[in-house]
Protein backbone atom coordinates (compact mmCIF):
# COMPACT_ATOMS: atom_id res chain seq x y z
CA UNK A 1 0.00 0.00 0.00
CA UNK A 2 1.17 3.18 -0.74
CA UNK A 3 2.33 5.39 2.22
CA UNK A 4 0.32 9.09 1.68
CA UNK A 5 3.29 10.66 4.03
CA UNK A 6 6.46 9.65 2.19
CA UNK A 7 4.94 8.68 -1.47
CA UNK A 8 6.47 5.39 -1.15
CA UNK A 9 4.74 1.59 -1.93
CA UNK A 10 2.32 0.47 -4.36
CA UNK A 11 -0.20 2.77 -5.52
CA UNK A 12 -4.15 2.91 -4.32
CA UNK A 13 -6.09 1.92 -1.09
CA UNK A 14 -8.44 -1.38 -0.82
CA UNK A 15 -10.22 -1.87 1.77
CA UNK A 16 -10.02 -5.58 1.66
CA UNK A 17 -6.47 -5.45 1.90
CA UNK A 18 -6.69 -3.18 4.88
CA UNK A 19 -8.95 -5.91 6.83
CA UNK A 20 -6.85 -8.56 5.76
CA UNK A 21 -3.69 -6.90 7.59
CA UNK A 22 -5.83 -6.02 10.93
CA UNK A 23 -6.36 -9.77 10.80
CA UNK A 24 -3.12 -11.22 10.19
CA UNK A 25 -1.78 -8.92 12.51
CA UNK A 26 -4.29 -9.64 15.02
CA UNK A 27 -4.42 -13.84 14.48
CA UNK A 28 -0.13 -13.01 14.68
CA UNK A 29 -0.72 -11.23 18.08
CA UNK A 30 -2.78 -13.88 19.83
CA UNK A 31 -0.62 -16.85 18.37
CA UNK A 32 2.29 -15.34 19.84
CA UNK A 33 1.67 -13.32 22.56
CA UNK A 34 0.17 -15.13 25.56
CA UNK A 35 -0.90 -12.13 27.56
CA UNK A 36 -3.28 -11.23 24.54
CA UNK A 37 -4.36 -14.67 23.76
CA UNK A 38 -5.68 -15.46 27.55
CA UNK A 39 -7.41 -11.90 27.60
CA UNK A 40 -9.01 -12.63 24.95
CA UNK A 41 -10.55 -16.14 25.72
CA UNK A 42 -11.29 -14.77 29.61
CA UNK A 43 -13.16 -11.77 28.00
CA UNK A 44 -15.17 -14.77 25.16
CA UNK A 45 -16.29 -16.62 27.78
CA UNK A 46 -17.48 -13.30 30.06
CA UNK A 47 -19.12 -12.31 26.78
CA UNK A 48 -21.16 -15.39 25.81
CA UNK A 49 -22.30 -15.74 29.45
CA UNK A 50 -23.75 -12.27 29.40
CA UNK A 51 -25.27 -12.50 25.96
CA UNK A 52 -27.00 -15.31 27.27
CA UNK A 53 -28.22 -13.60 29.98
CA UNK A 54 -29.13 -10.89 27.55
CA UNK A 55 -27.33 -8.31 29.34
CA UNK A 56 -26.80 -6.02 26.13
CA UNK A 57 -25.54 -3.33 27.56
CA UNK A 58 -23.17 -5.42 29.54
CA UNK A 59 -21.91 -7.22 26.56
CA UNK A 60 -21.16 -3.90 25.07
CA UNK A 61 -19.49 -2.93 27.99
CA UNK A 62 -17.41 -6.28 28.12
CA UNK A 63 -16.95 -5.43 24.22
CA UNK A 64 -15.20 -2.23 25.11
CA UNK A 65 -12.95 -2.87 27.78
CA UNK A 66 -11.53 -5.79 25.88
CA UNK A 67 -10.88 -3.71 23.07
CA UNK A 68 -8.82 -1.22 24.87
CA UNK A 69 -6.83 -4.04 27.21
CA UNK A 70 -5.62 -5.58 23.74
CA UNK A 71 -5.13 -2.45 22.19
CA UNK A 72 -2.98 -1.72 24.90
CA UNK A 73 -1.09 -5.03 24.99
CA UNK A 74 -0.93 -5.06 21.33
CA UNK A 75 1.13 -1.50 21.18
CA UNK A 76 2.99 -2.30 24.10
CA UNK A 77 4.32 -5.37 22.30
CA UNK A 78 5.23 -3.45 19.25
CA UNK A 79 6.94 -1.00 21.31
CA UNK A 80 8.95 -3.57 23.11
CA UNK A 81 9.44 -5.17 19.74
CA UNK A 82 10.67 -1.84 18.00
CA UNK A 83 12.64 -1.11 21.41
CA UNK A 84 14.83 -4.43 21.51
CA UNK A 85 15.09 -3.93 17.29
CA UNK A 86 16.70 -0.20 17.71
CA UNK A 87 19.10 -1.29 20.68
CA UNK A 88 20.11 -5.08 21.53
CA UNK A 89 21.91 -4.16 24.43
CA UNK A 90 20.86 -3.03 27.66
CA UNK A 91 19.81 0.80 27.22
CA UNK A 92 18.34 2.43 30.25
CA UNK A 93 16.25 5.10 28.34
CA UNK A 94 14.97 1.78 26.22
CA UNK A 95 13.93 0.53 29.73
CA UNK A 96 12.00 3.48 30.58
CA UNK A 97 9.87 3.65 27.13
CA UNK A 98 9.19 -0.17 27.76
CA UNK A 99 7.85 0.94 31.38
CA UNK A 100 5.42 3.55 30.67
CA UNK A 101 4.56 1.56 27.48
CA UNK A 102 3.60 -1.37 30.10
CA UNK A 103 2.17 1.39 32.06
CA UNK A 104 -0.17 1.67 29.87
CA UNK A 105 -0.86 -1.82 29.84
CA UNK A 106 -1.45 -2.18 33.33
CA UNK A 107 -4.44 0.69 33.39
CA UNK A 108 -5.98 -0.84 30.60
CA UNK A 109 -5.89 -3.94 32.49
CA UNK A 110 -7.27 -2.09 36.08
CA UNK A 111 -10.22 -1.61 34.09
CA UNK A 112 -10.87 -5.08 32.24
CA UNK A 113 -10.52 -6.92 35.65
CA UNK A 114 -12.75 -4.24 37.38
CA UNK A 115 -15.51 -5.00 34.32
CA UNK A 116 -15.16 -8.19 34.26
CA UNK A 117 -15.07 -8.90 37.59
CA UNK A 118 -18.54 -7.01 38.44
CA UNK A 119 -20.05 -8.43 35.28
CA UNK A 120 -19.44 -11.81 36.77
CA UNK A 121 -20.46 -11.29 40.52
CA UNK A 122 -23.60 -9.52 38.79
CA UNK A 123 -23.82 -12.74 36.67
CA UNK A 124 -23.35 -15.41 40.08
CA UNK A 125 -25.48 -13.01 42.02
CA UNK A 126 -28.46 -13.38 39.90
CA UNK A 127 -27.75 -17.24 39.39
CA UNK A 128 -28.88 -17.39 43.10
Amino acid sequence: MRNKFLGTGEPGYHPLRKIHTILAGLRYAVVYDFSVAWKLAVSLIVLVAAMLARDWVDVVLIIVVTALVLVAEIFNSAIEALCDFVETRHNEKIGIIKDIAAAGVGIAMLAWVLVLGFEVEEMLRNLT
